[in-house]
């Protein structure tokens, strides 16, 4: 018999229904095609091959069937399959954040609207964001079939029509510019940039961790969670991202109650910060999550006072 280790995740958001470990005869019920890649790992335990992008894939789908009562999802080989764990965490702070301005009650409910810079042909922070909150959510990308593959996967899915639309980025450098229409109003906006300045950085690191975790020599990589080009890396890496986007985000300071981004390593926070004051955010938070041994942070900002503050929750979340 398998062992039913139940050891929590007390890394997660209180909230993240993913704290346990992954029942997988649950898993199997939502979605029976993941049962070809569950076995018995060296600790006894049910589990996958964490190396095997199709187990992976297999899983992400199962955990959103029976989590997010999904009827169908699918990323096309060689795109971005992200760990869910992970993606509910920063859905959740980003509700506490908007709970704090509203006297500790997170906002919800479609009028509760959110932008997902570079959404990614998955498309799981709306995904997510709707189910839990009931939240409405703007999703662009670059990538014409990460766009197409968003935009379909919505169509399928009773649940997230007329809640999540996907918008075409047609300017690689912009993100609120080409998206944003005139006097559009978000509530939020969130981005997981690329961590790396160049493929080369990329399949460096994924080399460094594959030996770390295997011990054995390895010169081309799998990328077992997929990836394309502009989801993996950014010219001049996740800093020029971050603070390009602050800079932008600037000239929309009265459209968009809190900004907010993903930051990998903590070394990138000086340069953030210094951008943020130049920029003169009215309020800057940090936000330290942790998944596992990983640890990373969300960094949000705004340019409304507290007076604008209290005028937009009183007219958005009634």
């Amino acid at each position: 018999m398998p062992k039913n280790n139940s050891r929590e995740k007390t890394k997660l958001h209180p909230r993240n229904k993913h704290r346990e470990r992954y029942d997988f005869t649950s898993l199997i019920t939502s979605y029976p095609e993941l049962s070809e890649f569950v076995a018995l790992n060296k600790y006894g335990d049910e589990s996958i091959d964490f190396f095997n992008p199709k187990a992976v894939k297999a899983l992400n789908k199962a955990l959103l069937m029976h989590f997010y009562h999904l009827k169908n999802w699918d990323v096309p080989d060689g795109y971005l399959c992200p760990p869910i764990p992970g993606r509910a965490d920063y859905i959740h702070y980003i509700a506490d954040l908007l709970g704090n301005n509203n006297f500790g009650k997170t906002p919800t409910g479609p009028q509760v609207k959110g932008y997902d810079i570079g959404v990614g042909a998955n498309c799981v922070y709306p995904i997510i964001g709707q189910h839990e909150y009931g939240w409405s959510f703007i999703g662009s990308d670059i990538d014409k079939t990460a766009f197409y593959n968003a935009k379909s996967m919505i169509g399928f899915n009773a649940n997230l029509k007329n809640h999540i639309d996907i918008r075409h980025q047609v300017h690689a450098k912009d993100f609120f510019y080409g998206v944003l229409q005139k006097e559009e109003v978000i509530d939020f906006s969130m981005s997981n940039p690329p961590f790396h300045a160049s493929q080369k950085e990329a399949q460096s690191e994924a080399v460094r961790k594959l030996k770390n975790l295997t011990n054995q020599s390895v010169k081309t990589p799998t990328l077992n969670f997929g990836g394309q080009p502009n989801e993996l890396w950014y010219e001049g890496g996740e800093v020029k991202f971050i603070t390009a986007m602050i800079r932008e985000s600037k000239k929309f300071a009265t459209s968009c109650f809190w900004f907010s981004s993903l930051v990998s390593k903590q070394s990138h926070l000086k340069p953030i910060y210094d951008t943020l004051k130049k920029v003169e955010a009215i309020e800057v938070k940090t936000i330290p999550m942790g998944q596992g041994n990983k640890t990373s942070r969300i960094v949000a900002w705004t340019f409304l006072t507290p007076k604008a503050q209290k005028i937009w929750k009183e007219n958005r979340w009634k």
